[in-house]
């Protein structure tokens, strides 16, 4: 393991970006321990965070649905694959330009016996768009409300064409609850005993501590192959690396590749990796006056952040290069279109002329689990002579000012990631860049129109073409810093066996242990 140090060392100084390496946990050492009194058919998988609530509609974060998707089922689902396929629903398609029909799967049951079908899905959709529910919950904005056919058949409703409906409904939006035992018992009691049609029933939830299902029977695809899964949080990975050392956890998900390179070579401990889709970016805020507002300020930013040794310096190379933010293997993914050159002397040209010949100075703001990249971020910004102070915040007071109504609340530029579970385009740029939505920091209407026709054409070629148009656009006016989809990385002892797809969804039915 520390052959690999120096070499790392060398790439980061070249940036002028030699960053601290994380600490390695205290118990890891050369040899593997066997589970603290046996593990028996219990598989424990630590993440980063605790879900908010067992409601899943009150909730729209991945540490969440990661836990909640294994006690309940969705309408489609995308698999391993990455196409999409039937869960809950058996067929779908569109019956004119704002209607979908789903064709629902017979026999399927609530953990409590209550009966499957079209009454639930109306219910379970409606109650997400419903204002009292208070559902953070975006994709399903076009759905106007649900008609039920028969027992197993719907009509989706929208208000205009939504041509990935049927994507959406494959995680957040495409959650069924059962509507008898949510009348009986009223959302708080729901959120205390949540039920659902997934593969595991809850067991019980101890608020960052432990979240524990057991293996549902009589699940219509079969019963999981494990007895008890077991979701704990470990907010620091030197924890949760440690406790897989000693035998507490099974698989460790959501490591950064700074945490996964202190790992490789232990004994006792396997690293895993796989391509994915989560896509991190900077957000220029164009709105307000200062050297941000002209795009050749922009443009200069985007030259002088060498994502390519950002990617080798700080990612060990488990990362992959975003030319205009949709990610490879999504729709509307346009090969075509090329990265910006890396160049320190075009970026310093182009603030020249921008009236910027000796920098700026400005902030970076970031959540702390991602202080390395927004460091060496910064780093390679001062090359070009804009000094970009760091800004640290705790992931959750992160989250509520990316999410608010204040275009500003993150200041001038900050570092996110969007993980793109549809595997469409739409899902990357929703958010982000039509002039009327939340994070919007940039308003052109040519941005606005293209994203329209995406959003709501049925046309995949025309959808395709917007797409291409849009990312072109993006990269003349540069309202981003495009910078990277980054791998899903996990640590596992030996017992697991289990593949996730591009979005790395902890689904973990299909998950096996060895004894």
């Amino acid at each position: 393991m520390e052959h690999s140090r120096p070499a790392r060392r060398d790439i980061l100084r070249l940036g002028g970006l030699l960053l601290p390496a994380v600490a390695a946990p205290a118990l890891l050492t050369g040899c593997g321990t066997s589970p603290a009194g046996g593990a028996g058919n219990v598989l424990r998988v630590s993440q980063p965070g605790d879900p908010k609530n067992m409601d899943p509609h009150k909730q729209g974060d991945m540490t969440s649905m990661n836990a909640l998707i294994n006690m309940f089922d969705t309408l489609t689902t995308r698999g391993a694959d990455n196409l999409l396929h039937p869960r809950l629903a058996l067929t779908w398609g569109a019956r004119g330009a704002t209607t979908w029909r789903f064709t629902l799967r017979p026999g399927v049951t609530f953990h409590n016996g209550e009966p499957f079908d079209a009454a639930a899905v109306k219910f379970s959709i409606e109650r997400v768009l419903a204002p009292a529910t208070k559902s953070p919950i975006v994709e399903l904005r076009y759905v106007k409300d649900v008609t039920v056919v028969d027992p197993l058949t719907v009509d989706v409703h929208t208000t205009v064409h939504d041509p990935i409906l049927p994507d959406k409904l494959s995680l957040f939006g495409g959650v069924v609850v059962p509507p008898r035992y949510l009348a009986s018992v009223g959302d708080a009691g729901f959120a205390e005993h949540p039920v659902g049609t997934g593969p595991f029933t809850f067991v019980r939830w101890q608020r960052d501590h432990e979240l524990r299902m057991r293996a549902f029977p009589r699940h219509w695809q079969g019963r999981p192959h494990v007895d008890e899964l077991v979701f704990m949080p470990q907010p620091n990975p030197s924890s949760s690396l440690a406790a897989l050392q000693s035998g507490q956890v099974d698989l460790v998900a959501g490591l950064t590749p700074d945490a996964a390179q202190q790992l490789d070579g232990y004994g006792g401990v396997r690293l895993d990796g796989y391509t994915g889709i989560r896509t991190s970016y900077l957000s220029l805020n164009t709105l307000e006056d200062g050297p941000l507002k002209d795009p050749r300020v922009r443009q200069a930013l985007n030259h002088a952040v060498d994502v390519p040794l950002l990617i080798k310096a700080v990612l060990g190379g488990k990362a992959t290069e975003v030319p205009a933010m949709i990610p490879r293997g999504a729709f509307g993914f346009d090969p075509s279109i090329r990265p910006f050159a890396r160049s320190v002397d075009t970026a310093r040209d182009l603030l020249a002329q921008a009236g910027y010949p000796h920098g700026f100075s400005t902030s970076l703001t970031a959540s702390n689990v991602d202080s390395n990249v927004a460091e060496a971020i910064s780093g390679l910004l001062s090359r070009a002579g804009v000094n970009a102070r760091v800004t640290l915040l705790d992931p959750g007071t992160y989250a509520d000012r990316l999410t608010s109504d204040d275009h500003g609340a993150l200041g001038p530029m900050y570092l996110a990631a969007s993980t793109v579970w549809t595997l469409d385009g739409e899902s990357m740029l929703q958010s982000n860049v039509r002039s009327d939505r939340r994070q919007s920091r940039w308003h052109d209407k040519d941005a606005d129109r293209l994203i329209d026709i995406e959003e709501l054409s049925g046309d995949p070629a025309e959808r395709r073409r917007a797409f291409s148009d849009l990312q072109r656009l993006i990269q003349r006016e540069a309202p981003f810093v495009p910078l990277y989809q980054i791998d899903n990385i996990y640590a596992r002892n030996d017992r697991p066996r289990w593949k996730p797809g591009s979005a790395g969804v902890l689904a973990m039915q299909t998950a096996e242990i060895s004894r």
